[in-house]
């Protein structure tokens, strides 16, 4: 849905939730800014630190990837001449398989830190929705939307009365005193060994010309 489709059916939300409000109970509509409150929470610096740890894992496991396929094309490169034909296309075949591998291991990782991220976010994302809950039952929200636009996305909430923001509620539900000096949003990242990676191509060309 683009950006004018939403807007438009937000409008149309509200319009029928006046409508509906003139012959039912009052509704009340209250929004949170998602990225706000995970910011406040001490679990989004554990997170930090645990995929900060676990990229490091994969980087290092990268780097000894390239390591052994840097060595052992040097090793090629320096024998080269003296190998009978069959040597050296043994050599080749072992050098394009280790570059193979390479590549595979990095896009392996990225889906891997990927659901790590997940799945220390899952616990984190489900407490956050059971405090929107509970906030939303004891102060009579009918309805509570998220006024974020982080990660690219277009916010459900537009505007709205600063009395209808719940994040701090929210916090305060979970036990977290607002406005602390917020964490960075966990965010997978890549591994940072990955031009080696994309180096060892142009290497390996090199050594088969």
């Amino acid at each position: 849905m683009n950006k004018r489709n939403l807007i438009a059916a937000i409008a149309f939300f509200f319009m029928s939730a006046v409508s509906y409000a003139q012959t039912a109970a009052p509704i009340k509509i209250g929004y949170t800014n998602v990225d706000y409150v995970m910011s406040q929470m001490p679990e989004s610096k554990q997170i930090e630190a645990d995929l900060k740890a676990y990229s490091a894992q994969l980087e290092n496991q990268l780097k000894s990837k390239y390591q052994e396929f840097e060595t052992k094309g040097q090793a090629y490169q320096k024998g080269a001449a003296t190998m009978t034909d069959v040597v050296k296309a043994d050599k080749e075949k072992e050098l394009m398989n280790l570059r193979t591998s390479i590549e595979e291991f990095q896009k392996n990782a990225d889906v891997s830190l990927q659901k790590k991220q997940q799945q220390l976010m899952e616990p984190v994302l489900d407490k956050l929705q059971k405090a929107i809950d509970d906030v939303a039952k004891e102060n009579g929200y009918t309805y509570v939307f998220n006024s974020d636009a982080g990660y690219g996305t277009t916010p459900v909430l537009l505007h709205g009365p600063e009395d209808g923001n719940i994040s701090d509620l929210v916090l305060k539900k979970m036990g977290v005193t607002p406005g602390q000096k917020p964490a960075e949003t966990p965010k997978a990242t890549t591994p940072a060994a990955t031009t080696p990676a994309k180096d060892s191509k142009s290497k390996s060309k090199g050594k088969k010309k």
